[in-house]
Protein backbone atom coordinates (compact mmCIF):
# COMPACT_ATOMS: atom_id res chain seq x y z
CA UNK A 1 0.00 0.00 0.00
CA UNK A 2 1.11 3.89 -0.16
CA UNK A 3 2.95 5.27 2.45
CA UNK A 4 1.45 8.09 4.94
CA UNK A 5 -0.39 10.73 4.19
CA UNK A 6 1.89 14.02 4.21
CA UNK A 7 1.70 16.17 6.95
CA UNK A 8 0.78 18.22 9.02
CA UNK A 9 0.54 21.24 6.86
CA UNK A 10 -0.62 24.50 6.61
CA UNK A 11 -2.86 27.05 4.40
CA UNK A 12 -0.68 30.43 5.16
CA UNK A 13 -3.52 32.40 3.57
CA UNK A 14 -5.37 33.37 6.69
CA UNK A 15 -2.71 33.51 8.75
CA UNK A 16 -0.13 36.46 7.19
CA UNK A 17 -0.51 39.73 8.29
CA UNK A 18 1.72 43.12 8.53
CA UNK A 19 3.13 42.43 12.14
CA UNK A 20 5.18 39.37 12.63
CA UNK A 21 5.58 36.75 12.68
CA UNK A 22 3.27 36.87 9.57
CA UNK A 23 4.80 39.43 7.62
CA UNK A 24 7.25 37.66 5.69
CA UNK A 25 7.44 33.99 4.43
CA UNK A 26 10.46 33.33 6.51
CA UNK A 27 8.86 34.49 9.83
CA UNK A 28 5.61 33.09 8.74
CA UNK A 29 7.16 29.57 7.70
CA UNK A 30 9.43 29.49 11.14
CA UNK A 31 6.24 29.79 13.48
CA UNK A 32 4.39 27.69 11.33
CA UNK A 33 7.32 24.82 12.02
CA UNK A 34 7.44 26.06 15.70
CA UNK A 35 3.76 24.80 16.15
CA UNK A 36 4.31 20.87 14.70
CA UNK A 37 3.77 21.77 11.07
CA UNK A 38 5.97 19.92 7.93
CA UNK A 39 4.17 21.83 5.55
CA UNK A 40 3.17 24.95 4.17
CA UNK A 41 0.65 25.82 1.32
CA UNK A 42 1.61 28.70 0.15
CA UNK A 43 -1.27 31.96 -1.51
CA UNK A 44 0.17 33.21 -4.64
CA UNK A 45 -2.12 36.48 -4.12
CA UNK A 46 0.21 37.83 -0.94
CA UNK A 47 2.67 39.64 -1.99
CA UNK A 48 3.93 40.01 1.52
CA UNK A 49 5.29 36.28 1.33
CA UNK A 50 5.33 35.19 -2.70
CA UNK A 51 6.05 36.88 -5.64
CA UNK A 52 3.75 34.94 -8.52
CA UNK A 53 5.15 37.01 -11.87
CA UNK A 54 9.27 36.67 -10.03
CA UNK A 55 8.60 32.91 -9.65
CA UNK A 56 7.46 32.53 -12.97
CA UNK A 57 10.26 34.09 -14.27
CA UNK A 58 13.30 33.07 -12.11
CA UNK A 59 15.05 29.91 -11.32
CA UNK A 60 17.23 31.79 -8.47
CA UNK A 61 14.38 33.24 -7.04
CA UNK A 62 12.21 29.70 -6.55
CA UNK A 63 15.59 28.69 -5.44
CA UNK A 64 15.52 31.08 -3.01
CA UNK A 65 11.57 30.53 -1.65
CA UNK A 66 12.31 26.75 -1.44
CA UNK A 67 15.41 27.74 0.89
CA UNK A 68 13.27 30.21 3.32
CA UNK A 69 11.09 26.77 3.36
CA UNK A 70 13.49 24.42 3.98
CA UNK A 71 15.94 26.20 6.56
CA UNK A 72 12.89 26.78 8.24
CA UNK A 73 12.06 23.31 8.53
CA UNK A 74 9.33 22.73 6.27
CA UNK A 75 8.34 21.62 2.82
CA UNK A 76 6.03 23.79 0.02
CA UNK A 77 3.29 21.63 -0.33
CA UNK A 78 0.90 23.24 -3.04
CA UNK A 79 0.98 27.12 -4.53
CA UNK A 80 -2.59 28.31 -3.56
CA UNK A 81 -4.15 30.47 -6.65
CA UNK A 82 -8.18 30.82 -5.14
CA UNK A 83 -8.31 34.10 -5.66
CA UNK A 84 -7.25 34.07 -9.06
CA UNK A 85 -9.19 31.52 -9.96
CA UNK A 86 -12.22 32.79 -8.57
CA UNK A 87 -11.69 35.35 -11.55
CA UNK A 88 -11.45 33.64 -14.27
CA UNK A 89 -15.41 33.84 -14.40
CA UNK A 90 -17.23 36.27 -12.85
CA UNK A 91 -21.07 36.81 -13.07
CA UNK A 92 -21.74 40.78 -13.17
CA UNK A 93 -23.62 40.67 -10.34
CA UNK A 94 -20.42 39.81 -8.47
CA UNK A 95 -18.24 42.49 -10.25
CA UNK A 96 -17.99 45.00 -7.22
CA UNK A 97 -17.42 42.25 -5.06
CA UNK A 98 -14.78 40.60 -6.15
CA UNK A 99 -13.11 43.51 -8.11
CA UNK A 100 -11.15 43.76 -4.62
CA UNK A 101 -9.34 40.47 -5.18
CA UNK A 102 -7.85 41.65 -8.73
CA UNK A 103 -4.89 44.85 -8.82
CA UNK A 104 -6.45 48.25 -8.57
CA UNK A 105 -5.74 48.71 -12.75
CA UNK A 106 -8.08 46.58 -13.63
CA UNK A 107 -10.64 47.53 -10.86
CA UNK A 108 -14.19 48.23 -13.47
CA UNK A 109 -13.22 46.54 -16.02
CA UNK A 110 -14.26 43.09 -15.92
CA UNK A 111 -12.66 42.21 -19.63
CA UNK A 112 -9.33 42.98 -17.92
CA UNK A 113 -9.16 41.43 -14.92
CA UNK A 114 -10.38 38.31 -16.53
CA UNK A 115 -6.57 38.56 -18.51
CA UNK A 116 -5.03 39.07 -15.58
CA UNK A 117 -6.92 36.34 -14.05
CA UNK A 118 -5.86 34.16 -16.74
CA UNK A 119 -2.65 35.11 -16.89
CA UNK A 120 -1.80 34.47 -13.13
CA UNK A 121 -2.98 31.01 -13.25
CA UNK A 122 -1.18 30.19 -16.08
CA UNK A 123 2.08 32.06 -14.57
CA UNK A 124 1.27 29.46 -11.21
CA UNK A 125 1.46 26.31 -12.90
CA UNK A 126 5.12 27.47 -14.60
CA UNK A 127 6.26 28.35 -11.06
CA UNK A 128 5.02 25.36 -9.48
CA UNK A 129 7.00 23.29 -11.73
CA UNK A 130 10.01 25.76 -11.17
CA UNK A 131 9.86 25.18 -7.32
CA UNK A 132 8.89 21.07 -7.93
CA UNK A 133 5.73 20.71 -7.26
CA UNK A 134 2.91 18.56 -9.32
CA UNK A 135 -0.42 19.89 -7.60
CA UNK A 136 -1.39 23.36 -7.04
CA UNK A 137 -5.09 24.33 -5.46
CA UNK A 138 -7.55 26.85 -7.15
CA UNK A 139 -11.41 27.65 -7.29
CA UNK A 140 -13.35 27.56 -10.29
CA UNK A 141 -15.17 30.97 -10.52
CA UNK A 142 -18.83 31.15 -11.39
CA UNK A 143 -21.22 32.76 -13.93
CA UNK A 144 -24.41 30.34 -13.28
CA UNK A 145 -24.35 30.45 -9.02
CA UNK A 146 -26.85 33.73 -9.23
CA UNK A 147 -29.13 31.12 -10.78
CA UNK A 148 -28.53 27.98 -7.62
CA UNK A 149 -32.29 27.68 -6.92
CA UNK A 150 -34.35 27.22 -9.57
CA UNK A 151 -36.82 30.26 -8.92
CA UNK A 152 -37.61 31.61 -10.96
CA UNK A 153 -37.31 28.89 -13.05
CA UNK A 154 -33.97 29.05 -15.36
CA UNK A 155 -34.73 28.85 -18.93
CA UNK A 156 -33.48 25.43 -20.76
CA UNK A 157 -30.02 25.32 -21.68
CA UNK A 158 -29.09 28.04 -19.63
CA UNK A 159 -26.77 25.80 -17.22
CA UNK A 160 -25.20 24.42 -20.11
CA UNK A 161 -23.91 27.43 -21.78
CA UNK A 162 -22.66 28.60 -18.26
CA UNK A 163 -20.63 25.02 -18.20
CA UNK A 164 -19.51 25.36 -21.61
CA UNK A 165 -18.42 28.54 -21.49
CA UNK A 166 -17.01 28.18 -17.99
CA UNK A 167 -15.12 25.06 -19.74
CA UNK A 168 -13.53 27.28 -22.91
CA UNK A 169 -12.43 29.94 -20.18
CA UNK A 170 -10.68 26.84 -18.39
CA UNK A 171 -9.35 24.16 -20.93
CA UNK A 172 -6.26 26.56 -22.45
CA UNK A 173 -5.20 27.02 -18.71
CA UNK A 174 -4.98 23.40 -18.15
CA UNK A 175 -3.43 22.91 -21.03
CA UNK A 176 -0.46 24.69 -19.69
CA UNK A 177 -0.65 22.86 -16.47
CA UNK A 178 -0.44 19.95 -18.51
CA UNK A 179 2.46 21.14 -20.19
CA UNK A 180 4.38 22.17 -17.01
CA UNK A 181 3.02 18.31 -15.33
CA UNK A 182 1.31 19.95 -12.45
CA UNK A 183 -3.13 19.28 -11.49
CA UNK A 184 -5.16 21.79 -10.27
CA UNK A 185 -6.88 20.75 -7.14
CA UNK A 186 -10.33 22.76 -7.19
CA UNK A 187 -11.61 23.23 -4.07
CA UNK A 188 -15.47 22.81 -4.44
CA UNK A 189 -17.20 25.21 -2.69
CA UNK A 190 -20.34 27.21 -2.63
CA UNK A 191 -19.94 30.71 -4.50
CA UNK A 192 -18.45 28.24 -7.47
CA UNK A 193 -20.14 27.11 -10.14
CA UNK A 194 -18.31 23.79 -9.04
CA UNK A 195 -19.74 23.64 -6.06
CA UNK A 196 -20.59 19.16 -5.47
CA UNK A 197 -19.84 16.27 -7.23
CA UNK A 198 -23.06 16.36 -9.31
CA UNK A 199 -21.10 20.02 -10.95
CA UNK A 200 -17.88 18.55 -10.43
CA UNK A 201 -19.04 16.00 -12.96
CA UNK A 202 -20.54 18.50 -15.50
CA UNK A 203 -17.53 20.61 -15.33
CA UNK A 204 -15.34 17.80 -16.11
CA UNK A 205 -17.56 16.59 -18.87
CA UNK A 206 -17.17 20.09 -20.31
CA UNK A 207 -13.74 19.42 -20.28
CA UNK A 208 -13.70 16.19 -21.80
CA UNK A 209 -12.14 15.04 -18.91
CA UNK A 210 -9.42 16.81 -18.57
CA UNK A 211 -6.47 14.84 -16.97
CA UNK A 212 -5.02 17.86 -14.78
CA UNK A 213 -9.05 18.95 -13.65
CA UNK A 214 -8.67 16.94 -9.67
CA UNK A 215 -10.18 17.84 -7.06
CA UNK A 216 -8.86 19.58 -3.34
CA UNK A 217 -11.35 17.62 -1.10
CA UNK A 218 -12.56 19.99 1.66
CA UNK A 219 -15.08 18.17 3.67
CA UNK A 220 -16.48 21.28 6.05
CA UNK A 221 -18.23 22.88 2.59
CA UNK A 222 -19.77 19.59 2.27
CA UNK A 223 -20.97 19.30 5.37
CA UNK A 224 -22.53 22.74 5.38
CA UNK A 225 -24.61 21.48 2.11
CA UNK A 226 -25.94 18.02 4.04
CA UNK A 227 -23.54 15.79 2.05
CA UNK A 228 -22.36 12.26 2.45
CA UNK A 229 -18.46 13.57 2.39
CA UNK A 230 -16.83 10.10 3.15
CA UNK A 231 -19.26 8.82 -0.12
CA UNK A 232 -17.64 12.02 -1.99
CA UNK A 233 -14.12 9.87 -1.29
CA UNK A 234 -15.41 6.49 -2.53
CA UNK A 235 -16.67 8.33 -5.73
CA UNK A 236 -14.15 10.36 -6.76
CA UNK A 237 -11.09 9.38 -4.86
CA UNK A 238 -9.44 9.11 -7.99
CA UNK A 239 -9.64 12.82 -8.59
CA UNK A 240 -8.65 13.94 -5.32
CA UNK A 241 -4.89 15.42 -5.52
CA UNK A 242 -5.07 17.60 -2.30
CA UNK A 243 -7.00 18.06 1.17
CA UNK A 244 -7.85 20.83 2.96
CA UNK A 245 -8.78 19.76 6.52
CA UNK A 246 -11.30 22.24 7.83
CA UNK A 247 -14.41 21.62 10.30
CA UNK A 248 -17.56 23.03 10.27
CA UNK A 249 -20.85 22.44 11.84
CA UNK A 250 -24.57 22.88 10.99
CA UNK A 251 -27.38 23.11 13.81
CA UNK A 252 -30.62 23.91 12.14
CA UNK A 253 -33.52 25.24 14.15
CA UNK A 254 -37.10 26.40 13.43
CA UNK A 255 -35.73 30.04 11.91
CA UNK A 256 -32.74 28.75 9.41
CA UNK A 257 -31.53 25.65 7.48
CA UNK A 258 -28.89 25.29 5.17
CA UNK A 259 -29.02 28.83 3.17
CA UNK A 260 -28.42 30.46 6.98
CA UNK A 261 -30.73 33.60 6.92
CA UNK A 262 -28.42 36.28 5.72
CA UNK A 263 -27.22 35.83 9.62
CA UNK A 264 -23.65 36.60 11.03
CA UNK A 265 -21.28 33.53 11.05
CA UNK A 266 -21.55 33.21 14.83
CA UNK A 267 -25.30 33.36 14.17
CA UNK A 268 -25.82 31.11 11.73
CA UNK A 269 -27.17 27.17 11.48
CA UNK A 270 -23.72 26.21 9.21
CA UNK A 271 -20.37 27.68 10.33
CA UNK A 272 -16.71 27.08 10.17
CA UNK A 273 -15.16 25.56 13.35
CA UNK A 274 -11.43 25.11 14.65
CA UNK A 275 -10.35 21.68 14.12
CA UNK A 276 -12.22 18.86 16.96
CA UNK A 277 -15.07 21.68 17.73
CA UNK A 278 -17.13 21.03 14.79
CA UNK A 279 -19.20 17.77 13.91
CA UNK A 280 -16.63 16.54 10.78
CA UNK A 281 -15.69 13.11 11.17
CA UNK A 282 -12.25 12.97 10.37
CA UNK A 283 -11.41 9.99 11.90
CA UNK A 284 -14.14 8.41 8.77
CA UNK A 285 -11.92 11.02 6.42
CA UNK A 286 -8.40 10.03 7.06
CA UNK A 287 -9.64 6.03 7.05
CA UNK A 288 -11.17 6.19 3.96
CA UNK A 289 -7.95 8.27 2.10
CA UNK A 290 -5.94 5.65 3.01
CA UNK A 291 -8.04 3.19 2.31
CA UNK A 292 -7.29 5.01 -1.30
CA UNK A 293 -3.73 5.27 -0.88
CA UNK A 294 -3.86 8.95 -0.78
CA UNK A 295 -0.31 10.01 -0.55
CA UNK A 296 -0.16 13.58 -0.85
CA UNK A 297 -0.34 16.29 1.91
CA UNK A 298 -3.63 17.22 4.47
CA UNK A 299 -3.56 21.30 5.00
CA UNK A 300 -5.20 22.56 7.81
CA UNK A 301 -7.15 25.39 6.50
CA UNK A 302 -8.69 27.26 9.59
CA UNK A 303 -11.75 29.37 9.48
CA UNK A 304 -13.83 29.64 12.57
CA UNK A 305 -16.18 31.92 13.49
CA UNK A 306 -15.46 31.91 17.35
CA UNK A 307 -11.62 30.52 17.91
CA UNK A 308 -8.25 32.59 17.43
CA UNK A 309 -6.28 32.01 14.68
CA UNK A 310 -3.54 31.52 17.30
CA UNK A 311 -5.38 28.85 19.15
CA UNK A 312 -6.43 26.90 16.21
CA UNK A 313 -3.57 27.01 14.33
CA UNK A 314 -1.40 25.37 17.62
CA UNK A 315 -4.11 22.64 17.94
CA UNK A 316 -4.48 21.82 14.54
CA UNK A 317 -0.62 20.61 14.15
CA UNK A 318 -1.23 17.85 16.75
CA UNK A 319 -5.39 17.20 15.94
CA UNK A 320 -3.83 16.41 11.97
CA UNK A 321 -0.81 14.19 13.35
CA UNK A 322 -3.31 12.22 15.73
CA UNK A 323 -5.50 11.21 12.63
CA UNK A 324 -2.58 10.45 10.28
CA UNK A 325 -2.46 6.71 9.92
CA UNK A 326 0.60 4.82 9.53
CA UNK A 327 -1.07 2.21 6.79
CA UNK A 328 -0.23 -0.99 7.62
CA UNK A 329 1.32 -3.65 4.76
CA UNK A 330 -0.15 -7.11 6.56
CA UNK A 331 -3.62 -7.14 8.62
CA UNK A 332 -3.81 -8.64 11.63
CA UNK A 333 -5.26 -11.97 10.26
CA UNK A 334 -3.03 -11.92 7.16
CA UNK A 335 -1.38 -15.21 7.76
CA UNK A 336 -0.95 -15.96 4.19
CA UNK A 337 2.80 -14.84 4.70
CA UNK A 338 3.94 -18.25 4.65
CA UNK A 339 4.68 -20.16 1.26
CA UNK A 340 2.02 -22.88 0.38
CA UNK A 341 2.62 -25.31 -2.59
CA UNK A 342 -0.06 -26.68 -4.84
CA UNK A 343 -0.21 -29.94 -3.15
CA UNK A 344 -0.71 -28.38 0.21
CA UNK A 345 -3.66 -25.85 -1.60
CA UNK A 346 -4.89 -29.14 -2.83
CA UNK A 347 -5.29 -30.80 0.29
CA UNK A 348 -6.74 -27.90 2.28
CA UNK A 349 -9.86 -27.94 -0.62
CA UNK A 350 -9.90 -31.62 0.13
CA UNK A 351 -9.17 -32.40 -3.09
CA UNK A 352 -7.17 -35.15 -4.57
CA UNK A 353 -3.73 -34.51 -5.71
Amino acid sequence: MAGLIKGPALFLAQFAGDEAPFNSLQNIAEWAASLGYRGVQIPTFDARLFDLDKAAESDGYCDEIKGICAEAGVEITELSTHLQGQLVAVHPAYDIAFDGFAPASVHGNPKARQEWAVDQMKKAAIASRRLGLDTSVSFTGSLAFPYLYPWPQRPAGLIDEAFGELAKRWKPILDVYEDNGVDIGYEIHPGEDVFDGATFEMFLEALDGHSRCQINYDPSHFLLQQMDYLAFIDIYHERICAFHVKDAEFNPDGRQGVYSGYQSWTQRAGRFRSLGDGQVDFGGIFSKLAQYDYDSWAVLEWECCLKSPQQGAAEGAPFIESHIIDVTDKAFDDFAGAETDKAQLRAMLGLAQ
